[in-house]
């Protein structure tokens, strides 16, 4: 089996993190995606929406397809989840014959910060999507997949513009905003 781990605050999930897990799927390899909403990324100190709420609203995203596992393992640790920690815990749980780590253009300039990088990189295989306005020279360390639309969490947190949340959501995250 070959696993692709899709982790993130998707805080809130929009449709560029949709289309990574599609082009994921149809360009690598792979048997499974799984797609790990952070309780708290390590380099944040807040979230916008709850993590149970980013749960379930990836789970509203991709419910229709087998290939796509939304996991909760970083969630019901109730604490900030180094990524090493969770590629341990799937590859005890899975047993896969290779890791992808799917990550966004932007990522690549701290991951030299991340916990325990170099037993990651001997772990799993980074692939990373390649996003409008980053100019990076370590691209060619990665394998590299083109999505180029660009949009982030933070501006949608902002304003939120429902073109570009996932049609399944939209709803969901006007009562959302309502109640903020």
């Amino acid at each position: 089996m070959q696993l692709a781990i899709f982790g993130g605050s998707f805080d809130p999930i929009h449709i560029a993190h949709e289309a990574i897990v599609n082009k994921a799927l149809n360009s690598l390899e792979i048997d499974k995606i799984i797609v790990v909403p952070t309780y708290l990324n390590p380099f944040k100190s807040s979230f916008h929406y709850e993590p149970n709420i980013r749960f379930n609203l990836l789970k509203k995203v991709f419910n229709n397809n087998p290939k796509i596992e939304i996991c909760d393992y970083e969630i019901n640790q109730n604490r900030p989840v180094y990524s090493i920690e969770t590629v341990n815990y799937l590859k005890n749980l899975y047993k896969p014959s290779k890791i992808f780590i799917i990550i966004g253009e932007d990522n690549i300039k701290d991951l030299n910060k991340w916990n325990n990088i170099n037993e990651l990189k001997e772990l799993a295989q980074f692939v990373v999507f390649k996003r409008l306005g980053f100019e990076n020279d370590k691209l060619n360390d990665f394998k590299t997949l083109d999505l180029n639309i660009d949009i982030s969490s933070t501006q949608l947190r902002e304003k939120v513009d429902l073109s570009y949340i996932p049609e399944q959501i939209k709803e969901d995250i006007l009562e959302l905003q309502q109640t903020k």
